[in-house]
C-alpha cells in the first residue's frame, strides 16, 4: 500500500466491533486483576500512553519510515528530548545555523548548565563543520530547510561525516512532515517533528514525536521520557492522528499555492528574491530535487520596502493572512523575521534593503491569496508616495 492508504487503514484496534478512530481515554490510573499484571503489564499508568497513543506512534512510524516513535507534548520537547537523550555531562553537540530557533536556545542556554557545550556551524558549508569538531562531538542536529532562512543542508554529506565519528545524527523534519522527506532514509539516525504544525492541520494542539530505526537509541528516548516526565495529552494525541488521515491530501494544497504565491512574488519589483527550495533560483535547488520529493506551503520572501514605516504599510494592507507564529494549519500566515533572526557572522547575508518576511501558504483560494499580497505592496505603495 501507498503511504497516504496505509495512513488511513493503520488501525491497530483488534476485535469484532471497531470505531473508524480509536476511543480516546482520559485517564491517569489503569486498573489490574493481580499484583501480577501489575508490575508487569505495560502501560502500567496513563502517562506512558494508552490506544490512541500507539496508534498515533504507528502513523508515525509510516511516515517516517521508522522503527520506533516517541511522542512529546510540543515540537520543542520533542527536539529537546532527541538531543538530550545521546548526550552527557563533558559531551559536545554542534547544532545548524538554521535551526529552530528555542531548540538552539535549549542548546546554549539549558545544556550549558548540564555541563554540555554547544557550537552552531554554517548550514551549507561542510568545511565549517568539519572544522568545529571535537573529540567529544556527540551530536549534530541540523533542520533541513532551515527555520526562516531555508537552506537546504546536505545531509548525505554530513551524515557520512558524523558515522565516519561515531556522532549521532538529529533532523528537524517539520517542514516535510514525513511526506517530502525521511530523513532516516538518508542515514540520519532521528528524525523529530513538531506535530502542532502540518500532523495536527488546524491550528488547535500541540505536540511532537521523535522518530529512530536505532533500537539503543529508542531505550533513551523511552528513559528520557519516563525521567523527564514527558507525555502527550490524549486529546492531543486524537487530534494528531486525526491529521495523519488527511496529511498527504491537504500537504499538496499547501505544496502547490505556495508555488502560486512564490512564483508571483518574483514577478513584483519590490522583492528581491523568494526563497523557495522548489524553485530553480533557489541555492540549494538541486539538493533539495535529491533529497525531497515535494515541498510545503512555507517559504520566505525579501521584501525592499525601503523604510520600517513603509514595512509597516505592507503588512496593514494584508487581510487574509493573519500576523502570528507557528504554521501548518488551514489559515495562511506571515510574520516578518528580522527582529527574530540570530546568526552567526557572515552566514546569512541579505540585501539592506530587504526585510525577511515568512509566509505559510494555506488553503484558501490561491487567488484571493495572490489579491491579499497585491493589497499590502499597493498599501506600500501608497505610503511611499505621502
Amino acid at each position: 500500500m501507498k503511504k497516504p492508504t496505509k495512513l488511513i487503514h493503520n488501525n491497530a484496534g483488534t476485535g469484532t466491533r471497531r470505531t473508524v478512530n480509536p476511543p480516546i481515554e482520559r485517564a491517569s490510573t489503569v486498573l489490574f486483576p493481580d499484583r501480577k499484571t501489575l508490575y508487569s503489564a505495560t502501560p502500567g499508568y496513563g502517562r506512558m500512553g494508552l490506544g490512541v497513543h500507539r496508534e498515533l506512534e504507528a502513523a508515525m512510524c509510516t511516515l517516517e519510515g521508522a522503527a520506533h516513535a516517541r511522542l512529546t507534548p510540543n515540537g520543542l520537547s520533542a527536539c529537546t528530548v532527541a538531543i538530550g537523550s545521546l548526550v552527557e555531562a563533558g559531551d559536545h553537540v554542534l547544532i545548524s545555523d538554521s535551526i529552530y530557533g528555542p531548540t538552539r536556545r535549549f542548546c546554549e542556554r539549558r545544556l550549558k548548565t548540564m555541563g554540555i557545550d554547544s557550537d552552531r556551524f554554517s548550514p551549507r558549508n561542510i568545511g565549517d563543520l568539519q572544522s568545529k569538531l571535537r573529540d567529544n562531538t556527540k551530536v549534530i542536529a541540523l533542520e533541513s530547510p532551515g527555520s526562516l532562512t531555508f537552506e537546504i543542508s546536505d545531509t548525505r554529506a554530513i551524515v557520512a561525516l558524523a558515522k565516519s565519528r561515531s556522532i549521532r545524527t538529529i533532523m528537524d523534519n517539520t517542514w516535510a512532515a514525513g511526506v517530502f522527506c525521511q530523513p532516516l532514509s538518508l542515514g540520519v539516525d532521528v528524525s523529530v517533528q513538531a506535530l502542532t504544525k502540518y500532523v495536527v492541520g488546524h491550528a488547535d494542539a500541540f505536540g511532537g514525536a521523535v522518530m529512530t530505526n536505532d533500537p539503543a537509541i529508542y531505550t533513551s528516548l523511552e528513559n528520557i521520557t519516563e525521567d523527564w516526565g514527558i507525555a502527550l495529552a490524549p486529546d492531543d494525541a486524537y487530534a494528531a492522528l486525526r491529521g495523519t488521515r488527511t496529511l498527504t491530501t491537504r500537504l499538496r494544497e499547501h505544496e502547490t499555492t505556495a508555488l502560486v504565491l512564490a512564483e508571483w512574488l518574483e514577478s513584483q519589483e519590490n522583492v528581491t528574491q523568494v526563497i523557495h527550495p522548489a524553485l530553480p533560483s533557489h541555492p540549494d535547488h538541486a539538493l533539495w530535487q535529491r533529497d525531497f520529493s515535494g515541498s510545503s506551503g512555507l517559504f520566505a520572501f525579501l521584501l525592499n520596502a525601503g523604510s520600517k514605516d513603509s514595512l509597516d504599510a505592507f503588512i496593514d494592507g494584508i487581510k487574509l493572512f493573519k500576523l502570528g507564529f507557528s504554521w501548518g494549519g488551514f489559515e495562511s500566515l506571515f510574520i516578518p523575521c528580522d527582529d527574530q533572526l540570530t546568526r552567526l557572522s557572515g552566514d546569512w547575508s541579505r540585501s539592506k534593503d530587504g526585510y525577511l518576511i515568512r509566509l505559510h501558504a494555506g488553503l484558501e483560494d490561491v487567488g484571493d491569496l495572490v489579491a491579499d499580497l497585491k493589497g499590502g505592496f499597493d498599501s506600500m505603495a501608497s505610503a511611499k508616495t505621502t
